[in-house]
C-alpha cells in the first residue's frame, strides 16, 4: 500500500514539473516573439514594406538632418557637397562627421549604420538600393511626404518611434509662428515683401510656395506683391529673373538671400535699377548672410527664418 501510494506521489509530481516545464517553455517563447516585436517597426515606404529597428541609434538621413534635429536627434553622418553643409543645423552637427550628398558605399560602410533613409527614391544613386539594404535597413520617403515639411517630420517621428516628440515639435512651432505674425503684422500692416537670391552673378525670385516663401507668405501672412501672385507656383526648373525686370517686382520690403562675396551682390551695389527701386530707398532691404535656412524646407530652417523676419521687420 505503501509502495502505491509513493508511486502515485511521484507520477503526479513529475507530471507537475513536466507542465511546469512546458509552461516556462512557452513563456520563453512568447517573450523571446515579444522582445523581437518590441526591437522592430514595420512600414511602408516608397519600395513598399520594410522592417526598421525600433530604437535606431547610428542613422544616416541625407538632406533630413532638419527633422532628426528637430526630435532630439544626431545623425552617425551629415550630408554634404565637399565642404558645403547645412549651415543653419552646425550649433547641433557641428562634430558629426560629413558624407558625400550621393552617399558612396565605402562612407556608408565606414559611418556603420543601423538605419539608412532617403528623401525619395530619385535620392538613391546608381540604382543602389539592393546594396544600401545589405548594409542596414533602408527606408525610402515618398516624394509627396518629403516634399512637405510637416508631412516629413510626422513620418519621421514613426520611423523613429518619437510621435510624443513630434506632435510636440509641430505645437511649439504653431505657437511661435502665432507669435511672430502678431508682431509682424503690428509692424509693417498691409507691406508688402518678396526673398530674392544672388547666387554667382544670377537672381532668382522665389515664388510663394518655394522654400522660405512659405513661411513668408503662409506662415506669417505676410503680403506677396502682384508680381509673385503672378508668377503661380514654384515649376521645377528654377529660372533667373533679369535685374532689368527688378522694378516690376514693387515690393515694400525685400529680403536679400545670400553668401558674402557673391558677384551678383556687387553687381546691384553698382545698379542704377537696383538703388532705384522703392525698397532700397526706403532702407526695407534686409541681408541674410546665411542662405542655407532660407533655400530649403524644415521645422527647424523655417523657424531660424521667423526669428531673422521678426528681428528685421520689427527693429
Amino acid at each position: 500500500m505503501f509502495k502505491k501510494r509513493f508511486y502515485l506521489s511521484f507520477t503526479l509530481l513529475l507530471m507537475l514539473f513536466l507542465v511546469s516545464a512546458c509552461s516556462n517553455s512557452d513563456n520563453s517563447s512568447t517573450d523571446k516573439k515579444t522582445e523581437k516585436k518590441n526591437t522592430e517597426v514595420t512600414l511602408t515606404d516608397a519600395k513598399g514594406e520594410v522592417v526598421i529597428p525600433a530604437n535606431p541609434k547610428r542613422i544616416i538621413a541625407p538632406y533630413l538632418e532638419d527633422s532628426l534635429v528637430a526630435l532630439g536627434v544626431r545623425p552617425a553622418a551629415q550630408w554634404s557637397i565637399g565642404d558645403t553643409v547645412l549651415d543653419y543645423l552646425q550649433p547641433e552637427l557641428k562634430d558629426v562627421p560629413k558624407i558625400g550628398w550621393d552617399l558612396p558605399l565605402e562612407q556608408v560602410i565606414n559611418n556603420n549604420p543601423d538605419l539608412i533613409i532617403f528623401s525619395s527614391p530619385s535620392a538613391i544613386q546608381k540604382g543602389q538600393y539592393e546594396e544600401y539594404k545589405k548594409i542596414a535597413p533602408t527606408y525610402v520617403y515618398k516624394d509627396e511626404v518629403s516634399a512637405d515639411w510637416r508631412k516629413q517630420l510626422t513620418q519621421m517621428g514613426e520611423i523613429l518611434s518619437k510621435q510624443a516628440e513630434t506632435k510636440e515639435a509641430l505645437a511649439d512651432y504653431d505657437t511661435k509662428v502665432a507669435v511672430a505674425k502678431a508682431k509682424v503684422h503690428d509692424a509693417i500692416g498691409d507691406e508688402s515683401a518678396a526673398i530674392l537670391w544672388v547666387m554667382a552673378d544670377k537672381f532668382y525670385l522665389m515664388e510663394n510656395n518655394r522654400f522660405s516663401a512659405n513661411v513668408l507668405y503662409g506662415d506669417l501672412g505676410i503680403k506677396q506683391p502682384s508680381f509673385i501672385e503672378g508668377l503661380g507656383g514654384a515649376a521645377v526648373q528654377w529660372d533667373p529673373i533679369a535685374l532689368e525686370k527688378l522694378p516690376e517686382i514693387k515690393a515694400d520690403h525685400i529680403f536679400l538671400v545670400s553668401k558674402k562675396g557673391e558677384p551678383g551682390l556687387d553687381l546691384l551695389a553698382k545698379s542704377s535699377i537696383w538703388n532705384g527701386l522703392d525698397a532700397v530707398k526706403n532702407g526695407h532691404v534686409y541681408e541674410m548672410n546665411d542662405p542655407s535656412n532660407w533655400t530649403i524646407n524644415g521645422l527647424k530652417a523655417s523657424e531660424k527664418t521667423i526669428d531673422e523676419v521678426v528681428k528685421s521687420l520689427t527693429k
